[in-house]
């Protein structure tokens, strides 16, 4: 199977295992992006030998341009250069593994010129919202999901003869390093603290985000619009073994569960073969050496993030793109000591309340609504 990948996000732990599956596979990488990672993307380059490389800093990409040189790589930078990267010619797959906000306007450009989409950036659905799913439709685009809980619910489906069959999206969770802890147990815990996510390797942002549960709640966000629920009809559930990775449940009460060791490269692998399924670099589940699976509800007074979001959806508009235009905030500043743990879902709330109620939004009103969502937290945290 022949496959032309450009992979937006290539140095983080999305990206990294994506190229494990590109390489397993022999898959060609004809594009390549990162943030800064100039020693790691060189490598990247000299491996895979890529025809467009975008590093979104500048002063990286100047230094990378000198570094490969020898090769015959065109090397790019900033938004305009992610793009680039994103409708690419001579890609047909566009992977897009970045974190944050930043991942939005190459997906709705990639769409625009009908690449597949295979997204592991969940802020594009919970941001962008009806603007890509309308798009995307418009275009007779796939959005391929690469998250291992909305790739368990979709790989679920695979067996489904209608969406009105589906009663309920059971979306579970691992509860993060802190589970079982009350909300004044957390008032003094560490970015250190917070970074030890018990089944996942993860990049920084992400494992915040696991720890506060906030990442469950732009998961719910992100299932709302993939699979077109709605919101009383999914479901979170705490797994501490992250082995059942979602379910579905039928209109007969059967449920169709996806299951598997916690390994990315299984989601992203679906994501690149659909509706093939290969060989996986991911080792086999074995139920027996778990001996038995867990399952509990949300503590939703200490895990507040998750109440944001359910709130943000339930307010629709523009109220999602600014829950998580303050959390990305508000973890940045988390990470560099400058707030609480527990200041986290207090900002989220704040800023997402404080967003315009407006339903029929555009591109530019969700940016704009992303820059007043953080400023809004800087401006809190000076009081």
């Amino acid at each position: 199977m022949t496959k032309n990948i450009s992979l937006l996000g290539s140095t983080g732990s999305i990206g990294t295992q994506s190229l494990d599956v590109c390489r397993m596979h022999n898959y060609s990488v004809k594009c390549l992006s990162a943030n800064s990672n100039v020693k790691l993307m060189e490598q990247q380059i000299r491996e895979f030998k890529p025809e467009l490389v975008c590093l979104m800093d500048e002063k990286s990409a100047a230094d990378l341009k000198k570094r490969v040189a020898d090769t015959s790589v065109k090397v790019v930078s900033g938004m305009q250069g992610l793009i680039e990267c994103a409708v690419y010619d001579n890609a047909d797959t566009v992977l897009n593994s970045v974190v944050g906000m930043v991942g939005l306007q190459p997906t709705l450009e990639a769409i625009k010129a009908k690449k597949t989409i295979a997204l592991a950036n969940k802020e594009t659905l919970v941001a962008g919202g009806h603007l890509v799913t309308n798009l995307a439709r418009e275009c007779g685009v796939d959005i391929l999901p690469v998250d291992s809980e909305h790739s368990a619910i979709f790989q679920s489906m695979q067996g489904c003869p209608r969406k009105q069959a589906i009663k309920k999206i059971i979306l579970t969770a691992s509860g993060g390093p802190f589970f079982g802890k009350k909300l004044r147990e957390l008032e003094n815990v560490t970015a250190a603290d917070a970074l030890k996510h018990p089944n996942w390797d993860m990049g920084a942002k992400i494992t915040i985000d696991s720890a506060t549960m906030m990442n469950k709640g732009l998961e719910f966000i992100e299932a709302k619009w993939l699979f077109d629920m709605p919101n009383d009809d999914i479901e979170i559930v705490i797994h501490r073994e992250s082995v059942v990775h979602s379910a579905i449940v039928y209109r007969d009460n059967s449920v169709i569960a996806q299951l598997g060791v916690p390994d990315m490269r299984i989601p992203i692998q679906y994501a690149l073969t659909y509706p093939e399924r290969l060989e996986s670099p991911v080792k086999p589940l074995s139920l027996a050496d778990y001996g038995k699976l867990t399952f509990f509800e949300p503590d939703y007074d200490t895990f507040k993030c998750i109440n944001v979001c359910k709130e943000a959806i339930e307010m629709g508009g523009l109220h999602p793109a600014a829950a998580n235009g303050a959390n990305e905030e508000s973890v940045k500043l988390f990470l560099e000591g400058k707030i609480k743990f527990t200041d986290i879902a207090y900002l989220n709330n704040e800023a997402m309340k404080n967003a315009e109620d407006k339903k029929d939004f555009t591109l530019q009103d969700v940016l704009d609504t992303d820059r007043k969502a953080r400023d809004f937290v800087l401006e809190a945290i000076k009081c």
